[in-house]
């Protein structure tokens, strides 16, 4: 029962993202674009039943959002705190409705099978930074179960290097009513899209942590800093412990929008390379 109540929200909040995107989306400013996005991307967490977790510092646009990759919702939860461009594959405007949407807020795709794809995404995404837009990537090229982090392709991050953009890592987690790892989320495999989200609807008490670590500069070779913000992401992603202590947690609410900070310094302590 709850499960339905859910999936019919989230069928009309699709809806009413499809005619806001359609009508009132194209004729607004970058910030309006991006405050609308935050709104809409919040409020279907909410109508899933997740509770955002959100600790660290604030997020400084113009920069490169990289963080592990779990679910198509990771989307939304990184927008619901710092609104950016994804860059995602061509394929993913082939999904029902969601795909509509990520096609016309912002986004940067690679086609597949293309030479010149991975030039023209990285031509769009220093436009974007150039812009002063946090831009997002997910340089596992990939999705996980969210219990590991995978290799990170360093080609993603040297659109920061060319516009001296900082890297912000992120590290993104999804737990259980009892705080445990949860896989609920996870497209991974032969999973559906639509499995994936009955599996979250059916979900109790389940919760997104979005850990904002400590920028990167990016005066590092692309190599070296692809290496420095995964391994930034998996010291918290392999990390069982509830991060932060429970004390120090901010649930995230309507009004923070995390959007501030500055920028860190890569240090070879912290470079694993």
């Amino acid at each position: 029962m709850r499960a339905g109540f859910r999936l019919a929200r989230v069928g009309l909040h699709l809806a009413y993202g499809i005619a806001t995107v359609a009508l009132v989306y194209p004729w607004l400013a970058q910030a309006g674009r991006l405050a609308l996005k935050r709104r809409w991307s919040r409020q279907l967490l909410e109508m899933l039943g997740l509770q955002m977790q959100v600790s660290g510092g604030g997020i400084a646009a113009p920069c490169l959002v990289v963080a592990n990759h779990v679910s198509w919702l990771d989307v939304f939860a990184i927008n619901a705190v710092a609104p950016a461009a994804f860059v995602c594959k061509d394929d993913v405007r082939d999904w029902p409705v969601i795909g509509w949407l990520v096609a016309r807020t912002d986004s940067i795709f690679i086609e597949r099978g293309r030479r010149s794809a991975a030039r023209h995404a990285a031509a769009g995404m220093r436009a974007a930074l150039g812009a002063g837009m946090a831009v997002a990537v997910f340089p596992e090229g990939t999705t996980s179960d969210g219990g590991r982090v995978l290799p990170f392709h360093a080609g993603l991050l040297q659109p920061a290097i060319d516009t001296g953009c900082p890297v912000q890592p992120v590290a993104l987690r999804y737990r259980d009513a009892s705080g445990a790892h949860s896989d609920a989320p996870a497209y991974i495999g032969d999973v559906t899209l639509w499995q994936t989200l009955r599996s979250i609807a059916l979900a109790s008490g389940l919760q997104v942590e979005l850990d904002m670590l400590a920028p990167l500069t990016a005066a590092a070779e692309r190599r070296a800093l692809a290496a420095a913000a995964r391994h930034a992401i998996e010291r918290r992603v392999l990390d069982n412990r509830r991060w932060p202590p429970a004390g120090a947690r901010a649930t995230l609410d309507a009004g923070d929008s995390r959007i501030e900070g500055g920028a860190h310094e890569l240090t070879p302590a912290e470079n694993p390379v």
